[in-house]
């Protein structure tokens, strides 16, 4: 088991009559030893999103009289949908719960590894890895699309109105799938010599007829983007207002009318242990031990966090769940100093995102 001296630093407001002095406080490795953050847990939510893209074509007007293509929309739309939720959790420190330990040449506790922000990881052996966090979500590079002008022949570029192409170019998708039927039978006039030319033949057909239909029918598109929402609870939270969401204008901020809101709840599921209840007189002996620690600097205090439960919610239809352990939901305990006298080699490592011991050794010499 390992324990370090420790004292939280806490800046003193004076009283009315003297003017307030603020000291700004920085972690890490000092003359007199070692100061540092407990954790806290903060809370991402990521959502991704869907944007579907309606483009008329440039003939939609003609898509039921040429190629009785019914219901075609002459005016484009974009339609949106949430696709996924994902949350997460990680560890920052936590401003409130400062700490120093002190070096003494009579304890073990001095060979301490802290974070990047100052948090406690590890004590006499190496600190645990980090979670990593989930990459940024980046989207899927479209291949570029062919123009439909591009196929369309001289014949129809030549016509002296629109009406006129749209004929012409109704005509010539209809000769691209007789085309291709003559070609699926067997009964074409110039008949490939093997499958892959047979393959590619049928493929370059395919895409005539997609895209000069596209002229006519118009087309679709489909982008995915991802928002992140980041949260630091100190409380519970009962339905508040996350984020809003609208078909018609996608991801809306939390006080836009405009969409259905979403909703976060966070709930302390009260997974503490059980300390042991102290007469009057023992209350005020552990009271006085733990300020004597923090003023001497000779204890380890540790976050022991409570598990926390994370729901989003559309109304009554849960969206996502998620639980982890929070050290802002829990309590400070103080090791005691009796791990890291000469008499132990003691090892502590920490939970990165939450400050509770994650392992504690003590060998006694042979």
């Amino acid at each position: 088991m390992r324990h370090t001296l420790l004292s939280i630093l806490i800046l003193a407001n004076t009283t009315a009559m003297a003017q307030t002095q603020v000291t700004e406080y920085h972690p890490g490795v000092t003359a007199e030893g070692v100061v540092y953050y407990l954790p806290k847990t903060s809370i991402k939510v990521a959502v991704r999103m869907e944007k579907t893209t309606y483009t008329p074509g440039e003939f939609c007007k003609y898509a039921d009289k040429y190629l009785r293509a019914n219901n075609v929309k002459e005016e484009g739309y974009s339609t949106y949908k949430i696709v996924g939720t994902n949350i997460y959790s990680y560890g920052e420190a936590d401003k409130q719960k400062a700490y120093a330990l002190k070096v003494n040449p009579k304890t073990a506790a001095c060979n301490v590894r802290l974070a990047e922000d100052g948090r406690l990881l590890a004590v006499n052996t190496d600190a645990p890895e980090e979670k990593q966090l989930p990459q940024p979500f980046k989207p899927t590079v479209k291949p570029a699309v062919a123009n439909p002008r591009s196929f369309l022949s001289q014949e129809i570029l030549a016509a002296g109105s629109v009406t006129k192409m749209a004929e012409l170019t109704a005509s010539e998708i209809y000769d691209i799938r007789e085309s291709r039927n003559s070609l699926t039978k067997g009964e074409a006039d110039f008949m490939p010599k093997d499958g892959e030319q047979l393959r590619l033949m049928l493929n370059s057909l395919d895409q005539q007829d997609r895209l000069l239909s596209s002229m006519f029918v118009g087309t679709i598109s489909k982008d995915t983007t991802e928002t992140v929402f980041t949260i630091t609870p100190d409380k519970e939270i009962d339905k508040q207002v996350l984020f809003r969401m609208s078909a018609k204008l996608g991801l809306l901020d939390s006080d836009d009318m405009a969409g259905s809101p979403y909703y976060i709840y966070i709930k302390d599921l009260q997974t503490l242990p059980k300390t042991e209840i102290l007469d009057e007189k023992a209350q005020k002996a552990k009271e006085k031990a733990e300020q004597a620690a923090k003023e001497k600097g000779n204890g380890l205090f540790v976050n022991v966090p409570s598990k926390i439960r994370v729901t989003i919610a559309e109304g009554n239809n849960k969206v996502a769940e998620y639980e982890t352990t929070a050290g802002q939901f829990g309590r400070v305990e103080l090791l005691s100093g009796d791990l890291f006298n000469k008499r132990f080699t003691t090892r502590l490592t920490l939970d990165p995102q939450s400050g509770a011991v994650d392992k504690l050794t003590a060998e006694e010499p042979k």
